[in-house]
């Protein structure tokens, strides 16, 4: 079975409460078991991490590698527009890697337009919500 790793950034335990006007009211839990939902139906394993240390976000990419996951899946929140660590951790992985913002980071503030790790994943999927999310999973799967 095919293993996904989804890896949530800085203050995506807030989702729910943070800024409903761009990331809605639904909350980590509930997006965790959305794709859990859509990974069962796919046929294939999820885990989801969420953390507001970049360093351990680091650190769960280099797992990700040495446990030789089959896709990962990102929404590293600010981190995509400056944190050239992970960007870098990023690079080492040898699977499909998805970029996936649930707002339109092209439509927001000037700062939030350009993505550091852009050079580095297969694709970047935002400004559709939650099924961001769900259609980073199907994307990271096509890619096999």
């Amino acid at each position: 079975m095919k293993k996904v790793l989804m890896l949530h950034g800085v203050n995506h335990n807030m989702f729910g409460r943070r800024d409903p006007v761009q990331y809605g009211t639904i909350t980590l839990a509930q997006i965790n078991e959305r794709l859990q939902t859509l990974a069962a139906e796919l046929g294939v394993t999820i885990e989801s991490f969420q953390t507001n240390s970049e360093g351990a976000m680091c650190e769960r990419i280099h797992r990700a590698f040495e446990a030789r996951q089959d896709a990962v899946l990102i929404n590293a929140g600010a981190w995509t527009h400056y944190s050239y660590g992970i960007r870098d951790a990023l690079a080492i992985l040898e699977c499909p890697v998805v970029e996936i913002h649930m707002s339109n980071i092209h439509a927001r503030e000037a700062f939030r337009h350009h993505s550091v790790f852009a050079e580095v994943v297969k694709g970047q999927i935002c400004g559709f919500g939650v099924e961001s999310y769900l259609l980073g999973l199907r994307a990271a799967l096509a890619s096999f």
